[in-house]
């Protein structure tokens, strides 16, 4: 890989690094992550009944609260359960509700489509233009290696109705309507995929705005106004995760001539050099389903997420060695930096935001660090910079030995 400016020798010991790792923490995997994951569910499952219940009672403080449990019951079941169990992380448990292969997740995303879209085509191809339908998810322009289409300059309305939609883009996001309008797919080809999300979509639907505010009678109003301000709570929150831990400013992107002859440690630099982590405390990495621990996640997709914490010092420590950038910021930071691309990438060129970040040399050898430029292109991450001015270093000190001696 180019790019890194490292070898394939290089990569190919940190692929052995990175294999040792997932063994050590295979071997591990027993009753603490069983446990944690239970009491999650059970946690989960608490907030949903008090949500539902408070929601009944008609006062102003109820409706809150409620809006606040169910919230939180929808935010765990689809970000630290959902997304988890079925990525395949709880399948050693044997236990049939909480595994892979018979999970299904309060959303309107039928779970057997997401787990094609998203643990194989997303995962396999992450960052790859023109492989990696999570780019944009069909409807955004989140980097300048997409062609700009005279829709994009409508990309900050287009994101802030994915935001708040956010669980019928993920549902739709299968359809490929982009190569419907195309003509490179014919409805014939998706109408049994439609008919899916139609059934999921009109169940989840039929739950929160007709099924529970019929049981509510004279408050149905408020219940169903509830579980929708519920809904949009959960849809805005997956939404700044996910695009937080994917499109921040110094997330790489990847053209599907680069990585014809990829291996597998160049599989692992793509993971880490094209997602970004998120600082937070132990609840927010918990109700953002550990996707704080974005790079981490990408790298280890099978692991327990509660694991992530404790691998992401090894894994910084192995971006330092190997002089790989490791991308990470608070949740302000990574959200705006998400949002002033969204605004950028509005014009044909790109421009109108400071941040302008897509593909990063950081071995460029004449780069101003002082201005924190490589190319031309900005470098926000204090990481990368150190790390460059580490390997600088280490550069001027061999070379000294050698211009003293001439």
């Amino acid at each position: 890989m180019e790019r890194t400016g490292i070898t394939e020798e290089q990569i190919a010991e940190l692929a052995r690094e990175f294999d040792a790792i997932r063994d050590r923490i295979l071997a591990d995997i027993g009753e603490e992550d069983a446990a944690y994951i239970r009491s999650v569910v059970k946690a989960q499952r608490a907030c949903e009944v008090a949500g539902r219940v408070l929601l009944f009672v008609p006062t102003p403080a109820t409706w809150l609260a409620g809006v606040a449990s169910l919230a939180m019951s929808k935010i765990l079941d689809n970000m630290e359960i959902g997304h988890n169990v079925m990525h395949g992380q709880y399948d050693f448990m044997n236990d049939p509700h909480i595994h892979s292969q018979s999970y299904e997740w309060d959303t309107a995303a039928p779970s057997a489509n997401w787990k094609l879209s998203h643990n194989f085509m997303h995962h396999t191809y992450a960052n790859i233009i023109g492989k990696d339908r999570d780019v944009g998810y069909g409807l955004l322009r989140m980097t300048e290696d997409q062609a700009w289409r005279p829709r994009d300059k409508y990309n900050p309305i287009y994101g802030t109705l994915l935001a708040l939609l956010f669980q019928y883009g993920v549902a739709a996001h299968d359809l490929e309507i982009e190569k419907l309008k195309n003509d490179e797919n014919s409805w014939d080809e998706v109408q049994d995929v439609a008919r899916v999300i139609a059934m999921k979509t009109a169940k989840q639907d039929g739950k929160d705005y007709i099924l529970f505010p019929l049981l509510a009678g004279p408050n149905a109003p408020a219940v169903a106004a509830g579980n929708l301000v519920a809904n949009l709570i959960r849809n805005v929150w997956a939404f700044s995760i996910i695009f937080c831990g994917h499109f921040p400013d110094g997330t790489a992107m990847f053209s599907e001539e680069e990585v014809e002859q990829e291996s597998r440690g160049g599989w692992y630099v793509r993971q880490m050099i094209g997602a970004a982590n998120i600082r937070g405390s132990r609840l927010f990495h918990i109700i953002s389903g550990n996707l704080g621990h974005q790079i981490e996640h990408h790298l280890f997709p099978d692991l327990p997420s509660r694991r992530y914490a404790s691998l992401s010092a090894e894994v910084r420590d192995i971006c330092e060695r190997y002089e790989l950038p490791y991308n990470v910021g608070n949740l302000r930071e990574q959200f705006g930096s998400v949002v002033r691309k969204i605004w950028r990438l509005r014009k044909p060129d790109g421009s109108g935001g400071p941040d302008r970040v897509e593909r990063i040399d950081l071995h460029a050898k004449d780069a101003p660090l002082d201005q924190d430029r490589i190319n031309g292109k900005e470098i926000p991450l204090a990481a990368s910079r150190a790390a460059e001015r580490k390997r600088r270093a280490r550069e001027a000190a061999a070379s000294a030995p050698a211009a003293a001696a001439s």
